[in-house]
């Protein structure tokens, strides 16, 4: 691929943008800069750096991730390389080119007995190995002089399973619904006085939120998946809905 030499300065760079969330967040957000694979390989650091050497970023929104969680217990270090060494080599260079660093992370970092999750609340004890690997790579992202963590919770715009849980709570939602929100955060992030924010949307369970897209759904139980998942995952969001209120307070009618 021909390119210019050299990138624009000052540039938002999106990690994983041909991933779910990163295609809602470049269409959204058509100015945000997004390396092919070949381009930034989160398992080479020397990719990661030359990326970052290249394109010159101010912010980095560090969405790539393995999020397959079944397939995680079976390959494990694809899934660490992936999400926690490839999350140390975006911190480095992060701090080495003095950007700041948004990385979207996980609902699955809690232990999932109780929801309304804040913030402010510890982690863990994990659940399966995704999540071990996220939160662990949260606590790295945090490294970084300058991050947001982003925690939340998608779907693909539509339900891909005949089968949703009936005893599983979440906030998660359609990735067309919460993307909107993720994008108003990166845009706004220098406005947001905190290090860690809940983005999602109301707690129901995954069979009702299958429902909504898929009317054929069949309702089934925890018990039938392939890996231990939580009962209640759900996020409080009332930081996230604080400042979106300003903000469009900010802005008045119309």
């Amino acid at each position: 691929m021909t390119r210019p030499p050299g990138g624009a300065a000052g540039s938002i760079l999106l990690t994983g943008g041909g991933g779910r969330l990163g295609r809602e967040l470049l269409r959204l957000l058509p100015g945000l800069v997004a390396p092919s694979r070949a381009e930034l390989d989160l398992t080479r650091p020397a990719s990661v750096g030359r990326a970052f050497g290249f394109h010159r970023p101010a912010v980095v929104v560090h969405a790539a991730a393995f999020t397959d969680v079944a397939r995680a217990e079976r390959d494990r270090e694809e899934c660490w390389a992936v999400n926690v060494r490839g999350t140390a080599a975006v911190v480095r260079e992060a701090a080495r080119h003095g950007c700041a660093l948004i990385h979207i992370s996980t609902d699955y970092v809690f232990h999932g007995s109780r929801g309304y999750y804040r913030e402010d609340e510890p982690p863990g004890p994990v659940r399966n190995y995704y999540a071990l690997s996220k939160l662990a790579a949260e606590e790295v992202a945090r490294l970084a002089p300058r991050h947001l963590v982003i925690r939340t919770s998608f779907r693909p715009r539509d339900w891909p399973h005949p089968v949703a849980f009936v005893d599983l709570y979440t906030s998660q939602d359609y990735v067309d619904v919460v993307a909107p929100d993720i994008a108003l955060a990166i845009v706004k992030w220098r406005q947001i006085p905190y290090d860690t924010l809940h983005i999602a949307t109301e707690r129901k369970t995954a069979f009702e939120l299958a429902r909504r897209r898929r009317p054929d759904v069949r309702p089934g139980r925890r018990s039938e998946a392939a890996v231990d998942l939580p009962e209640d995952i759900s996020l409080d969001i009332a930081r996230w809905r604080g400042l979106k209120a300003g903000w469009l307070g900010e802005e008045g009618p119309g």
